[in-house]
């Protein structure tokens, strides 16, 4: 499978993908770009959703399930060129590796994917069972899993492979994410007369001070449940002579398998109850944070930041199969899971859908400063796709 004139054109698309800046709800290049490569390649069928997420599919020649290989093409921004050796937008390749922002996070898996599927398809004549879904998709970096949402209601998939940095181990489970927002509310005074008011600030200090008490969760497998202050604002702002009369934490909450909505919040609630009862004056509240991006259609997308963490046992049938799949591909992967939240926390988490991770380069590369992948894990990725592929869809 790794000929040569393969090997040079999948560095080729990752480099072109790079060269398309495509921050979150600016995809539009990339897309234009990934609809060209479906169609040269002979896609079956290519969709593009209401948010912009593009979906190429290769039909088989008999029935079977159908699998999509997931892979975000937006990525997060550049603050500073300055700092890059290499020019974040050129996919420059140098000492067998490519730079640039998205080589790692994702668009060397995302190439590797749209090849691999070709390939397959080509190989065998699309004489295998069901259906192959290829989805590149918008706004992961802000919503892990919310454009998800739409693709797996058009194409109801059997299968996914989330092609996130996973150094081609397999993947077969990750935390889940949660944002949750605490508010004070004080009344405003002139600072000079701080006593005709309430600092909302000083009621939220000794509300963190108690959060940070509150015990975690733990998994087995997973490890510990995460709640960490993040972000804390004060209003008005800025407050020049003016005692606070509002003060916002954000938390981050790392979420484990089966970990709700109501048990997530509830300690925290109760914790502003006791609080409540012990100081009169507090007024306080907890709830997640909702978000709301433009996307490059013109339409909006928006959701709760609540994102389920999921997890297979190792001896799952999907989970066997795609190891199997990479181990006859000539790779040696490891069963991990991964830990961070993914496009998985969809498809998983909340479709309850069949699901594992595999995908070029190292995690840490994903957001940073001359981001690269190498090349090398480029083609044992498209390999490693390939081989999925063949032990999933039945080949004659």
């Amino acid at each position: 499978m790794l000929e040569k004139a393969r090997t040079e054109e999948v560095t080729r698309l990752c480099q072109v993908l790079i060269q398309q800046k495509s921050y979150s709800g600016s995809e539009n290049l990339v897309a234009a770009q990934i609809r060209k490569t479906f169609e040269t390649l002979g896609y079956d069928e290519i969709i593009v959703d209401e948010y912009g997420n593009i979906i190429g599919h290769m039909k088989g020649k008999r029935p079977g399930k159908s699998i999509l290989l997931d892979g975000h093409i937006d990525t997060v921004p550049v603050p500073d060129p300055v700092k890059w050796k290499h020019d974040p937008f050129a996919g420059e390749v140098e000492a067998g590796r490519i730079y640039g922002r998205g080589a790692s996070d994702m668009k060397g898996a995302v190439s590797a994917m749209i090849l691999a599927v070709h390939y397959f398809a080509k190989d065998c004549q699309h004489d295998f069972a069901g259906d192959i879904y290829v989805a590149g998709v918008v706004h992961e970096e802000c919503f892990e899993g919310i454009a998800a949402r739409a693709i797996s209601k058009r194409v109801k998939p059997d299968y996914v492979v989330i092609g996130e940095a996973s150094e081609l181990n397999l993947k077969r489970g990750q935390r889940g994410r949660a944002e949750i927002v605490i508010e004070t509310e004080g009344k405003s005074a002139h600072s000079a007369n701080p006593q005709m008011g309430i600092n909302a600030v000083y009621k939220m200090a000794n509300l963190i001070a108690k959060v940070c008490t509150l015990p975690m969760t733990n998994h087995p497998v997973l490890g510990q449940g995460i709640l960490e202050l993040t972000d804390i604002k004060s209003s008005p702002y800025p407050g020049a002579s003016v005692v606070p009369d509002l003060c916002r934490a954000t938390y981050d909450r790392r979420l484990l398998v089966g970990e709700t909505k109501e048990a997530v919040l509830a300690p925290i609630l109760s914790l502003i109850d006791e609080c409540q009862r012990e100081d009169p004056k507090l007024q306080a509240k907890a709830y997640f944070s909702q978000g709301e991006e433009k996307c490059y259609t013109g339409n909006h997308i928006a959701g709760e930041r609540f994102f389920p963490g999921w997890l297979y046992d190792e001896q799952d049938e999907f989970v066997q199969a795609a190891f199997t799949g990479l181990c006859n591909a000539g790779l040696k992967p490891e069963i991990t899971q991964y830990s961070f939240c993914t496009n998985g926390s969809h498809y998983a988490g909340e479709a309850g859908i069949q699901t594992i991770g595999f995908g070029p380069s190292r995690e840490n590369l994903a957001h940073t400063i001359d981001e690269y992948i190498e090349v090398d894990q480029l083609e044992k990725a498209m390999a490693g796709y390939y081989g999925i592929l063949t032990a999933v869809c039945k080949v004659r």
